[in-house]
């Protein structure tokens, strides 16, 4: 089954209802033996990618997850970039803020983290928690000591949209391609994820009660990861909903649709110049003898 990119891309200017949106699809894959020999593919493809966005040093990319506890955002980044050199590609995860960062703007934090050109830069969670979790958990804000006046919820999420939209387009301009991938987890299967954590001695440190608490929170967490999709994709910074009930056609989707964005830039090693042709030349009259 050939996977299609544009299936999972969310389309601007139109609502969201992840309802509406499949947690698993057809497997494409007939066997594990057959999806390990895609993945394989896909990766030793991005790494041949990933150097040539080093040798033409132009662009970066920017690969934002984000999703609910236990979506697999973890699982994706390492099966998916596996072959990525690391000298090439860095990882980041947006944990609780600390004071430092709640004392500057919500966007502070993560845009020192942005990646130079000819990287790869990873947000394994990212800005938009700030639209996230502190819209489910909105006394979040009282830390961050906004002025009264625009500690307003009914018009602090779309002034943090536009925010967000604005420094996408920003990037855009200046290089960095942006891509974002929303782990599309059901209810059910996070169950099964979280009593696995709970049943699995190696899993029990990636389980906590704030987990459940979290989890009580499912429609508002649905509700805000809806409002923000339909807010901020764009066509030059995408979201994609990613099933991920299976972990494996998640991360064979999300290879495919990295592996289209990069083949999509107009990238080529460096040609020497005349006089580096020379000196090249005569280096290996050099190193022949």
């Amino acid at each position: 089954m050939k996977i299609n990119p544009k299936h999972f891309q969310v389309p601007a200017g139109k609502r969201v209802k992840l309802k509406k949106w499949p947690t698993r699809v057809k497997p494409f894959c007939q066997s594990k033996k057959q999806y390990a020999r895609l993945l394989e593919e896909h990766v030793r493809e991005l790494s041949r990618q990933q150097g040539l966005l080093y040798a033409h040093n132009r662009y970066a990319l920017l690969v934002i997850f984000q999703g609910i506890d236990a979506a697999g955002k973890d699982g994706a980044i390492k099966h998916v970039m596996s072959g990525v050199n690391p000298q090439g590609c860095q990882v980041f995860s947006f944990k609780a803020p600390s004071a430092e960062e709640l004392g500057h703007d919500f966007l502070w934090r993560t845009t020192h983290r942005l990646p130079e050109r000819g990287r790869i830069g990873i947000f394994n969670r990212s800005y938009y928690e700030e639209v996230l979790v502190a819209r489910v958990h909105p006394e979040i804000l009282d830390g961050q000591r906004l002025p009264a006046g625009l500690r307003d919820h009914r018009t602090i999420w779309e002034g943090r949209y536009r925010s967000i939209v604005d420094l996408e387009k920003h990037l855009h301009r200046n290089g960095t391609r942006i891509v974002k991938f929303f782990l599309h987890l059901s209810k059910e299967e996070q169950r099964r994820r979280f009593l696995a954590r709970i049943d699995e001695p190696e899993k029990n440190w990636k389980f906590g009660l704030a987990d459940i608490a979290e989890r009580r929170r499912w429609r508002d967490y649905m509700k805000a990861y809806e409002d923000c999709l339909a807010a901020t994709t764009s066509a030059d910074a995408p979201w994609y909903v990613i099933p991920a009930d299976d972990k494996e056609d998640a991360r064979l989707i999300i290879s495919q649709v990295l592996l289209k964005v990069l083949g999509g830039l107009k990238m080529n090693y460096p040609e020497p110049t005349p006089r580096r042709r020379k000196e090249l030349k005569a280096i290996r009259r050099l190193l022949a003898k």
